[in-house]
């Protein structure tokens, strides 16, 4: 049986406590917390069933800035539901979580995942990506999710201008042993770069961890970080809109249009896209990648 909001004294405090209830019970991603929402009979304020985008949207909305401001409220709207916590600090623990199991196993797999990857080909990407760049050379790079400096050796050794950003303490130790260079080590959802800066950003298989409530946020501080007329490379496995866990590790398989959507809207322009691996049917080919160009801000 639907339970409908629109009936309820405090339709909008009643669904924020819905889910305080589910971060509480450990509950992260937005496909997850939409089955826990509708199984639970709870439609959104409009009597739609949730689904991960409707998820989203109401993770994102300026009216969850105010959270219950007692105790006493919560325990009216939902006797045995009482925390200390406002909704914003329990998304914070939910986005933490996320953060720390994503990293924490690249931590513990580390030197494993450096032997697996230090010699695949990517030298499609490396061209792609830099023949897209139309300043001089060298060019001020930023690897985005540099991992233990793989891409950062190839961009040095062409005589660019290379600072990798990793959340990995492990791969940021093996990165700057690797390559002598910046490496910023900082949780991909809590950056500080600077402004109009890099020439170009190389995300190569990082930017599918950032959980999909926080890309547009995160998409935007890449776009300030860009130069005018820069350079944005993402290579990402491609899916079926699906998002969460696996081997501990969160990511977001987008649909290659869903993609196009969220750096559209980060202010950018497409300049070019292609299947990796490259030669192979489009079934076997996992990987979605698109080169995009900073525009002006609006």
């Amino acid at each position: 049986m639907k339970k409908n909001f629109h009936k309820s004294k405090n339709p909008s405090q009643q669904l924020l406590i819905k889910f305080e209830k589910a971060f509480l019970e450990g509950i992260t991603a937005p496909k997850e917390i939409a089955t826990y929402l509708n199984a639970d009979g709870i439609t959104t304020l409009q009597g739609r069933r949730w689904n991960s985008k409707l998820v989203n949207q109401y993770l994102n909305s300026t009216s969850l800035e105010n959270s219950l401001p007692t105790n006493q409220n919560r325990k009216e709207l939902e006797p045995g539901i009482i925390n200390d916590k406002t909704f914003a600090t329990l998304n914070f623990d939910r986005l933490q979580h996320i953060s720390e199991s994503t990293i924490g196993h690249y931590n513990r797999m580390a030197e494993e995942f450096w032997q697996n990857t230090r010699n695949h080909d990517v030298s499609q990407n490396y061209q792609s990506f830099l023949g897209a760049i139309k300043t001089r050379p060298p060019h001020k790079i930023l690897d985005f999710g540099c991992g233990p400096g793989r891409d950062l050796i190839f961009f040095q050794a062409l005589g660019h201008i290379v600072t990798g950003i990793e959340g990995s303490k492990k791969f940021v130790d093996m990165a700057s042993a690797n390559c002598n260079c910046e490496i910023l080590h900082q949780n991909f959802l809590n950056m500080n770069l600077p402004d109009n800066y890099y020439d170009g950003v190389f995300a190569n298989a990082s930017l599918f961890h950032v959980p999909s409530s926080e890309l547009p946020r995160i998409l935007q501080e890449l776009f300030m970080t860009i130069k005018p007329q820069g350079i944005l490379f993402c290579s990402n496995p491609r899916g079926n809109n699906l998002e969460g866990y696996s081997d501990d590790r969160y990511g977001c398989f987008f649909k290659p249009d869903t993609w196009r959507k969220y750096v559209t809207n980060a202010g950018f322009s497409e300049v070019k896209s292609y299947f990796r691996p490259s030669g192979l049917p489009r079934q076997k080919q996992p990987w979605f990648v698109t080169i995009w160009r900073r525009g002006k801000i609006k």
